[in-house]
């Protein structure tokens, strides 16, 4: 066990698989994951090539060579850094390389934050990756160490990102368990690929132009990678279980079981809804959680088993998305549940924008507020904001 930050639990997944390069721009606040990582490769920790480049548009396209190269690689970034990467991020997946990418969820300017939302994930969400998000720095390590068996696995062949909340990157330090080198290693595959661009013997044309002919049926073939990890997900999550017993799905339900009335958010914010829970459970309340942790490719048939005898559900939001109803969580869980004959009330809430505190009291209120609205067969329920100063 090592008592240590979510940033500092990414690069300790990292130095134990030991990508073939790993690839940095200095973005706040994800900057200390790479910063760690060169340490461990300047002292001999890690036998990986380090590379340095001018921009996050940059270092994604990096990425995306070494693994149309047969590489593994690696790279970090938040906010403003993940918006530069919008055009290869695209490329990567429609090339259906196997990347791997931290994100320190922080807010997108303006104005200039470094705190906590989702927005910077939430603006990628269409981009073709899969999208992972953890609680806490132990989750954030193990879904690291995850994601690269998911990524490469033949029938995905899809990257993914991996989000902690930037509340968790310097200023909260918990204890994470860290396994052996030698168990990590036996966990993950053996690096392999399907091609690669410097096999002169059998060159391949990578990216080309497509014309209608084609494109339509491409990008159906890439989607075919992100659909078949919903079974990969739920298989390499079991297999880590087994191995390390702390167990993986798409999601994490609290509570839940019997419960009439719930709440739906993602990342760090569900330690308070666990706590809020217990209170009000203490006091006889049918309260209960969903934590999402896979938003791509989005649950939405085990979300619908989970939540279907449900009165009425809260879904949280830490991202603004104008001009819609909700948030994309809310959306998402709308329509996953639109197709039952009976379904519960869903209402969205917005929270935590810019790292704005969510407490306990704020997770009660919510819950009489839904409560309220369903005794008073209130189904058009208008956006809500929580902890929002008038």
């Amino acid at each position: 066990m090592e008592v240590i930050d979510g940033n500092s639990a990414i690069a300790e997944a990292i130095k134990q698989i030991g990508p073939d390069v790993v690839i940095s721009y200095p973005q706040i606040p994800s900057i200390s994951i790479l910063e760690s990582i060169a340490s461990f490769i300047a002292n001999g920790e890690m036998d990986s090539e380090f590379l340095n480049v001018d921009s996050d548009y940059s270092a994604m396209s990096a990425c995306i060579g070494v693994a149309a190269s047969g590489g593994r690689a690696f790279t970090a970034t938040a906010s403003q850094g993940l918006a530069l990467m919008h055009e290869t991020l695209f490329i990567a997946s429609s090339l259906r390389l196997p990347i791997v990418m931290g994100i320190t969820n922080r807010a997108l300017a303006a104005p200039i934050n470094f705190n906590a939302d989702h927005s910077d994930s939430m603006a990628q969400r269409d981009s073709g990756w899969i999208q992972i998000f953890s609680e806490n720095s132990q989750e954030a390590y193990d879904n690291i160490i995850q994601a690269f068996k998911i990524a490469e696995n033949k029938e995905v062949r899809t990257p993914v990102m991996v989000g902690i909340d930037s509340t968790f990157n310097f200023n909260v330090h918990e204890n994470v368990y860290v396994q052996t080198n030698d168990e990590i290693l036996e966990f993950e595959n053996k690096p392999d690929s399907n091609y690669s661009i410097l096999d002169i013997e059998n060159p391949k044309t990578v990216g080309s132009f497509c014309t209608p002919d084609y494109f339509f049926e491409h990008k159906i073939n890439q989607n075919k990678g992100i659909e078949s990890s919903r079974k990969i997900i739920k298989d390499v999550g079991r297999e880590f279980g087994d191995r390390f017993n702390r167990y993986y799905g798409y999601f994490e339900t609290y509570k839940l079981e019997d419960a009439e009335f719930a709440v739906i958010l993602m990342s760090s914010a569900a330690g308070i809804a666990k706590k809020a829970i217990d209170a009000m459970r203490k006091k006889g309340e049918k309260v209960g959680l969903l934590k999402l942790r896979v938003f791509r490719p989005f649950p939405y048939k085990e979300l619908r088993e989970s939540l279907s005898n449900l009165k009425s559900i809260a879904v949280l939001d830490r991202v603004l998305t104008p001009g819609t109803y909700g948030g994309p969580l809310f959306i998402e869980t709308m329509a996953a549940l639109y197709g039952l004959e009976k379904r519960p009330l869903v209402y969205p809430y917005i929270y935590g924008l810019g790292g704005r505190d969510i407490m306990l009291k704020h997770i009660e209120d919510t819950f009489d507020d839904i409560k309220k609205s369903f005794n008073n067969e209130k189904s058009n329920f208008e956006i809500k904001y929580i902890n929002l100063r008038e």
